[in-house]
């Protein structure tokens, strides 16, 4: 009975363990504090920093914004370092050669020409997947990382039209399927 009590404890700390998690680094520039669940990702994260005019610093005064906010054309989703990330859609992996360094040391580009798009996705590490390579719905091809991020580990997904830049980066939310996690 005793070893039964002890495991149910242990069954219970662990599904509280997200908070443990926590990056120090974190800064959340929205008021939402969901916790999204995806299939691009394993686990529930929050926003750190949503797509469109925002306060966060990285960002140069845009004119879209009041205030003097910058835009920013993706989304940012906190999650700890090594969070696996999950093929939510086929694709194919293209060149990231044209990506900064903003995004991280390693950043993808993935496509899938038949659905009309580009994702950009920022932050990763231990990618195991290369240029050229079809990849199928459900497969594990990074994990994510604080490369090139000032503000601890994240993920940045950017949506962009097949073949487009940045000035093409549309809402990535509907492309991510992002559902907050069942109370």
């Amino acid at each position: 009975m005793r070893l039964l009590a002890a495991l149910l404890g242990l069954v219970l700390v662990g599904t509280l363990a997200p908070a443990a998690h926590a990056d120090p680094r974190w800064h959340f520039y929205t008021a939402d504090r969901t916790r999204y669940e995806s299939p691009w990702f394993g686990g529930a994260h929050r926003i750190m920093i949503p797509f469109g005019c925002t306060s966060a610093p990285y960002y140069s005064p845009d004119p879209r914004c009041r205030g003097g906010n910058g835009f920013h054309h993706g989304l940012d989703v906190a999650m700890p370092c090594g969070t696996r990330l999950y093929a939510a859609q086929p694709f194919r992996v293209v060149s990231s050669d044209s990506l900064g360094s903003a995004y991280g040391e390693h950043p993808l580009l993935l496509r899938n020409a038949r659905q009309g798009w580009d994702l950009v996705i920022g932050h990763t590490r231990r990618v195991y997947v290369r240029e050229g390579q079809w990849v199928r719905r459900g497969t594990v091809f990074a994990r994510a990382s604080d490369s090139g991020a000032p503000d601890g580990c994240h993920l940045h997904f950017e949506k962009r039209a097949v073949g487009g830049g940045l000035s093409t980066a549309t809402w990535p939310r509907p492309l991510l399927d992002l559902s907050p996690r069942p109370s």
